[in-house]
């Protein structure tokens, strides 16, 4: 596995000491574990934003979508338990 250094202010480095003290990990744990979660993070924003770009890709192409009170009482509809009717999607071009 390759090395990587990283350059942390005296500051940051006591806080993460800090953290890991009295715990069964080590700083550097503690670090690899933070820039793991913050990639997933990252990839999930960005995969975010590609689905919503697609969505309207579709969206603006079929000239079709579903009005937003009907999706609403829908779901919460649905997370109440009850048994409703999925709405359907209407032309909103004229």
């Amino acid at each position: 596995m390759p090395v990587t250094s990283l350059k942390l202010s005296d500051e940051l480095k006591l806080r993460i000491q800090l953290l890991v003290k009295d715990t069964d990990r080590t700083a550097h744990a503690f670090m690899v574990e933070a820039i793991e979660r913050a990639t997933r993070a990252e990839e999930s924003r960005r995969q975010f934003g590609a689905d919503a770009a697609e969505a309207e890709a579709e969206v603006m192409a079929s000239g079709k979508a579903f009005d937003a009170r009907e999706a609403f009482a829908y779901l919460e509809a649905r997370a109440e338990g009850k048994a409703v009717r999925r709405p359907r999607m209407k032309a909103w071009r004229a």
